[in-house]
């Protein structure tokens, strides 16, 4: 199953290098459906990031699911709150709930790259 044309899949691809880029954190993006818990699986994401781990972001969207997770290392967390998190799942949930899912990931990727770059 195709989640994203590859027109969309190019536009994510050019936000989470411009999150990056502003930020200096690391975003990665997974959308499918999860192995098992969707919180666990997204921990598992993160931690497989190795010496990465702690300056970065993964966000987790399981489509059939519909559900979302955000997974923050811990000196990413410093400049992403769960506070802030929270929000921007939210904005992104709603995006989603009316059949936008790339202007949802397009939103919550660029907030919190915009986020993280104002904590720097």
């Amino acid at each position: 199953m195709r989640v994203l044309t590859a027109a969309q899949a190019d536009d994510v691809r050019q936000a989470l290098i411009t999150a990056e880029r502003r930020s200096g954190l690391r975003f990665g993006v997974f959308l499918g459906q999860p192995a098992g818990g969707r919180r666990h699986f997204a921990e598992r994401l993160h931690a497989a990031l190795g010496e990465e781990a702690d300056d970065a972001v993964v966000l987790l969207v399981d489509v059939n699911g519909r559900g979302l997770e955000i997974v923050t290392g811990e000196r990413a967390r410093r400049r992403l709150p769960d506070s802030v998190c929270r929000m921007t799942a939210m904005s992104m949930a709603t995006a989603f709930s009316v059949g936008d899912l790339v202007g949802g990931l397009l939103f919550g990727i660029a907030a919190l790259g915009e986020q993280a770059t104002a904590r720097r």
